[in-house]
């Protein structure tokens, strides 16, 4: 079960990831049933209910988060130290 944050609201998520858009970051997304998948990419779109993160790897899966994903948990998103 995952619970919202208190501390945080849809806007900060947004401006969070409109900080991280261009840069290299860490993905991690859980796929439920514990199983997690991990993956580095680039964001490279926000739009108003969502963004896209462009993998930099051989990842198949989803690469289209909305923001309520990242607020409730089940989407990490971490900018990569180079």
């Amino acid at each position: 079960m995952f619970m919202i944050k208190a501390t945080e609201n849809i806007a900060s998520v947004k401006e969070k990831v409109r900080s991280l858009y261009g840069k290299d970051v860490f993905v991690k997304v859980n796929l439920g049933r514990n199983r997690f998948a991990r993956f580095t990419g680039k964001v490279t779109g926000i739009y108003p209910a969502l963004f896209t993160v462009s993998p930099s790897d051989d990842f198949r899966g989803k690469t289209t988060y909305s923001y309520s994903e990242l607020l409730c948990g089940n989407v990490f998103l971490a900018c990569r130290r180079t």
